[in-house]
This record gives structure tokens, C-alpha cells and sequence, in this order.
């Protein structure tokens, strides 16, 4: 079973060359850093994390039709020199046109990605460096499942994971009953049932593949978003008394063990 979560990079076994053997920061989360063979094949043959799966590919014919709802200029009709703060939109590598708010736009296609309107492999990347957008639906990616967290600025659990008591107990309440009398053309059976895929369709969890990692923030431990939610509350406190204070006060450091000194 494990020859089936290997993968083999497509060099010389001959060469001695250490570089392609390396592990690589994008492996991160995709691929075992410990399991490879010996001699030869060291480093070239790799195996799949646990929870790493590959891409089958979707047809992109309405992801085209979603950017043209939201409001995406062809490339005949864009003017560099009118338009210059337009961000160029990909899709699996082709231009295929602009948008001048991509922010807005990188948002509502994520939506639609998480409320199960697009396919759960699709990858949406926003660069904001080079004012592009890319978005691939080909096969071949290598993505991981991630915990999805509120940022949303209007919601009392901002800063916290969506995943909440209420998926825990439909997990264990569909555990609980007979999986072998599940029937995919039966309604009720598919409402009642809530495993994996109800997480994803809930958008709890959402995958992500090595090139959307480089422009998401992600956090390592639950215990870091609460480290990041306090600080946060703290912050505010400060602007609010910030006007009581004396300007011409000492500011006091707060050293720790990750405080750099010099």
C-alpha cells in the first residue's frame, strides 16, 4: 500500500549531485522528511504525508464563468498605462484577464470554494507583490487539508477555528450509526450522515496546495491563535487608554526568551 503514496523524481540515479536529493521548504506538510530508501534513490524517492493527496484535475469552464460575473476585464480590453493597479488573473497559467479589485475577488471565489460552489482541490493564489491572481484546477498538485479560522471582522469568534462542539457531535452521532446502509441516491441518508466531506462542504477544513501556502498565513498550533487573540486585546486596550496616557512616559521592555538583543 505504501508504493501507492510514493513519488519519484525523474533524475539519474548515477549522479552524486546533493541538491535534488534536499529536502525542500515547500515539502513542508506534503512530504515525509525521513521516509526515502538508501543508496542510491536517497532523496529521490519520496513518500506522501499522512494526510498529503493529489489533484485529478476539474475543468476550469466555470471558474471563467464566476470571474466574469464578478466583474474580470478581458485581456483585449486592458491598457496597461490607464489601469495600472489591475491585478492580472491565471487560470492554470493562462492569462485570461484583469480585475481592479482583487482583494474583493480573491475573497468571493474562496467563499465559493468553501460552501462546496467550486471543486474543494481548486488552488487560489494572490500575490500581492506582483499584483496577480492565479487559480488552477489541473491535476497533479500536491495539497494537504487545513482548520479553517474566522477573520471575519464582524463575527464574536474572530481569531478562532470554525470548528465548533456542534461538527464534533454530528461526527460522533454519524459515527455511532450504520455506515454500511448509506445510500448515495437517498436525501435523508445524505443529510444524516456527516463525516469528512461534511466538514469540507461546511467549510471547517479546506485544502491547500504548496503554492497557496506561500501567501497564507498559517498557524502551527491551536495555542498560537490564542496567543494571537490576546495580543490582539491588548493592543485595542492600549489605543483606547492611549489618550490617558503620558507621551513623555518610559516605555518598559518586556524581554523574553525569543527577544532578540542585539
Amino acid at each position: 500500500l505504501s508504493h501507492l503514496r510514493r513519488t519519484n523524481t525523474p533524475i539519474g540515479r548515477d549522479g552524486k549531485l546533493a541538491k535534488p536529493r534536499q529536502l525542500h521548504n515547500t515539502h513542508w506538510g506534503l512530504v515525509c522528511p525521513a521516509e526515502t530508501p538508501e543508496g542510491q534513490a536517497c532523496g529521490l524517492v519520496k513518500n506522501l504525508s499522512l494526510m498529503s493527496c493529489i489533484s485529478v484535475g476539474t475543468p476550469s469552464d466555470a471558474i471563467l464563468l464566476y470571474l466574469e460575473e464578478w466583474g474580470m476585464q478581458a485581456v483585449e480590453d486592458f491598457t496597461p498605462y490607464k489601469e495600472p493597479e489591475n491585478a492580472r488573473i491565471f487560470v492554470n497559467g493562462v492569462w485570461v484577464g484583469t480585475h481592479s479589485d482583487p482583494a474583493q475577488l480573491n475573497s468571493a471565489i474562496r467563499d465559493l470554494r468553501r460552501q462546496g460552489d467550486i471543486n474543494p482541490e481548486v488552488s487560489i493564489v494572490r500575490d500581492i507583490r506582483e499584483k496577480e491572481f492565479k487559480i488552477f484546477t489541473d491535476a497533479g498538485r500536491v495539497y494537504r487539508p487545513l482548520f479553517i479560522v474566522d477573520d471575519d471582522e464582524d463575527s464574536e469568534h474572530k481569531g478562532e477555528l470554525k470548528l465548533r462542539k456542534e461538527h464534533i457531535h454530528r461526527l460522533i452521532e454519524t459515527a455511532d450509526q450504520d455506515e454500511m446502509m448509506y445510500n448515495e441516491d437517498d436525501d435523508d441518508d445524505d443529510e444524516r450522515l456527516y463525516g469528512w466531506s461534511g466538514l469540507v462542504k461546511s467549510g471547517v477544513i479546506e485544502y491547500v496546495d504548496a503554492e497557496e501556502e506561500e501567501t497564507i498565513m498559517i498557524a502551527m498550533q491551536i495555542d498560537d491563535l490564542i496567543a494571537a487573540k490576546q495580543e490582539q486585546i491588548e493592543h485595542d486596550r492600549d489605543d483606547a487608554e492611549e489618550d490617558d496616557d503620558d507621551h513623555a512616559k518610559r516605555i518598559r521592555a518586556k524581554p523574553s526568551s525569543h527577544t532578540f538583543t542585539h
